[in-house]
C-alpha cells in the first residue's frame, strides 16, 4: 500500500475516530506519518516531546550484531532477518508478540487425529513437568490440584 501523502510504501496505518458511527484511515510511510503526529502531540513541545522523535530515531538505527538487519526495516516488512533478532530487539518483540498471539512462548499444537491415549501420555507428561515445578517452588496447592489432575486422567 502506498502512502496517502507521497509514493513511498506506507508502514502506518491509522484509523481516527471521528464520532461514534465515523472513522477514517489513513495510510502513511515513516516520513509523513511523524509530520501527521506532530501536531496531534498538543503543546509546545516540553522536555518530553523533544526526546520522542530522538528516541524513535535511535529505535529505527538499532541493528542485529549478526544479520545487521535494523529495526526500521523489520517495521517496513514485517520480517525478521535471522534467528538472533529475538534477542537484539527482545525489548520492542515482546509487547508485540504479547499483542498478536496472547503469549510470549510458544506453545504448539498436536494433530486433530492424533490418538487419545497419545494425548493423555503427553498431558501426564506435561502435568508431572508442572507438578515438580510446583513442588520445588513450594506451592504446594498448586501441586494438589496438579496431583489430582494426574489421577484423573491416570484413571481414564
Amino acid at each position: 500500500m502506498k502512502c496517502q501523502r507521497c509514493s513511498r510504501a506506507a508502514t502506518l496505518h491509522i484509523t481516527e475516530i471521528l464520532d461514534d458511527q465515523s472513522f477514517e484511515e489513513v495510510h502513511l510511510c515513516e516520513e509523513c506519518a511523524q509530520k501527521y503526529l506532530q501536531p496531534q502531540t498538543g503543546s509546545p513541545k516540553g522536555p518530553e516531546t523533544e526526546s520522542e522523535p530522538d528516541e524513535l530515531a535511535l529505535l529505527n538505527q538499532k541493528q542485529c550484531p549478526q544479520c545487521g538487519i535494523k529495526f526500521a526495516e523489520f517495521r517496513n516488512t514485517g520480517r525478521l532477518g535471522c534467528p538472533h533478532d529475538y534477542e537484539a530487539f527482545r525489548e520492542e518483540l515482546m509487547p508485540l508478540l504479547e499483542n498478536i498471539h496472547g503469549e510470549t512462548r510458544h506453545i504448539g499444537k498436536t494433530p486433530r487425529r492424533q490418538p487419545r491415549a497419545q494425548q493423555i501420555r503427553a498431558e501426564l507428561l506435561a502435568l508431572r513437568k508442572q507438578l515438580q515445578t510446583a513442588v520445588s517452588r513450594e506451592n504446594y496447592e498448586e501441586a494438589a490440584r496438579i496431583r489430582d489432575e494426574i489421577r484423573r486422567l491416570e484413571e481414564v
